[in-house]
């Protein structure tokens, strides 16, 4: 059987791809989706289009198979001297390249978190050939993906305990454009068989080590940012024994013995050219315009708060009510409170008589703004103002050193316990497998899902 040869029969009616700016109903449908055949439907459709897209783009994939290792290795030594480069900028004195402030990352974080949190989703649909021995490379990273069932190494896991300690976990502020590798990598874990050559060739691409992954880890670190998921992916996708090279020997192995290998690799590249599509980290690191985003922020929080002032302080002849009262005052409002003096730009935010009202002891506004929020409005009080002393450098992933057990007593666990009770090995590994989805595989069930499933595939093959 090759790897063109349709495996299992998909239903012949189309359904719609999601009208323009909705990538996140179509994120949302592919991943919560309870209909497996509407969401087959709806990854088959949507893939389509964005292949139809990638054809636009310029091919880097080398067309002469022998050359493919060399091209990747090649790769890795050119972002190694890149990255070298960069160091040295730094050690002579150089300024981040990446990020201006602390709020400047965090907007990067919560952009890219619609990806970051289906990670290695593109894969999924390959594990029900985990008796093929040339899908195992494959197999290998998703498992590895998911931290082989441990959640301190979950990639998801890690990622949402990122979002989490920094109040990122608004997803409604997030731009729709954003959803798009998101729903491109659930689109292909959603219809391996149909879609197996472009899969092959997307996670050629992407686990391909990038030096914006190498400088973001860098200077989240220099910001009191943990960058353990981002280091994380710097030893597993390596050219050598990583996920880069296993990308690599997947194309070879599941080449095609005698079926159209020209068609075959042609499909492989379109869908290296996948991980092309939309706006990248570089990006979207680029886009982040620090007014712009406090000015959303206090435009979101606006509504809730223009009829809870008292009338007691007026600026510029308006009360705080007054001024919230339309979107289009909230400037002329900031400007306000600098004339008045309740904030003090380009000084320590401690200095701004408005930054006590929000942080601090006896705040009045505690807990309106979130970390976010609050990064977002010291950075701007803050200015072209620096501490004394920066950030202290974190290094490793202490937020993820330990974790709870896992209780027995949790509904998911003994539900998928009681599914397993009673049936032969290759039988459980069929319950198994729909708890390793992008959906599920890092709640608890999932993570012990993924060990017994890694454990039956040891015994059985």
């Amino acid at each position: 059987m090759t790897a063109l040869t349709r495996l299992e029969s998909w239903p012949a009616h189309a359904h719609p791809i999601p009208a323009a700016g909705s990538l996140k109903q179509a994120y949302e449908q592919l991943l919560l989706g309870d209909d497996p055949e509407q969401r087959r439907a709806l990854a088959r459709t949507f893939l389509e289009a964005q292949l139809e897209h990638a054809t636009d783009l310029p091919q880097e994939m080398p067309n002469d198979l022998s050359a493919l290792q060399s091209f990747v290795e090649q790769h890795s030594v050119d972002v190694a001297r890149q990255y070298a480069d960069y160091l040295q900028q730094r050690k002579d004195g150089g300024p981040r390249q990446f990020f201006t402030n602390k709020a400047h990352a965090l907007f990067f974080l919560q952009a890219v978190a619609p990806t970051k949190l289906v990670d290695g989703a593109w894969l999924y649909g390959l594990l029900r050939y985990w008796r093929d021995p040339r899908f195992e490379g494959l197999i290998c990273t998703y498992l590895e993906e998911l931290g082989d069932g441990n959640p301190a190494q979950n990639h998801v896991v890690i990622y949402r305990k990122l979002l989490a300690e920094h109040g990122l976990q608004d997803t409604g502020v997030i731009a729709d454009e954003h959803y798009l590798q998101g729903a491109i990598q659930l689109a292909l874990g959603e219809s391996a068989d149909e879609f197996l050559p472009e899969a092959i060739g997307y996670n050629l691409g992407y686990e391909q080590l990038p030096l914006h992954l190498l400088i973001s880890a860098y200077e989240l670190s220099e910001l009191g940012i943990d960058p353990y998921y981002f280091t994380l992916h710097v030893t597993i996708d390596n050219a050598s024994t990583g996920h880069a090279h296993k990308a690599v020997q997947s194309v070879l192995q599941l080449l095609p013995v005698e079926g159209d290998r020209e068609d075959f690799l042609r499909r492989v590249a379109l869908g290296y050219r996948l991980n092309d599509l939309g706006q990248g980290s570089r990006a979207i690191i680029e886009s982040f315009d620090l007014d712009a985003e406090l000015l959303s922020m206090l435009e979101r929080k606006r509504p809730f708060g223009q009829h809870m002032h008292s009338d007691y302080c007026r600026f510029e002849g308006k009360t705080v009510n007054q001024w919230l009262s339309a979107p289009e005052q909230l400037p002329g409002f900031l400007t306000a409170l600098e004339n008045k003096g309740w904030i003090k730009r380009h000084q320590d935010p401690q200095d701004s008589r408005f930054w006590q009202l929000i942080e601090g002891d006896g705040a009045a506004m505690f807990g309106v703004f979130s970390p976010y929020e609050k990064q977002l409005l010291h950075d701007w009080i803050a200015g072209e103002w620096t501490p004394e002393r920066s950030a202290t450098a974190v290094r490793r992933g202490t937020s993820v050193a330990t974790e709870p057990p896992m209780s027995d007593n949790d509904p998911d666990i003994q539900s998928l316990q009681t599914a397993l009770d009673g049936l032969a090995a290759h039988e459980q590994m069929q319950v198994l497998i729909p708890w390793l989805s992008a959906h599920r595989h890092s709640h608890p069930a999932g993570l012990m899902a993924t060990r017994r499933f890694i454990e039956l595939k040891s015994s059985l093959r």
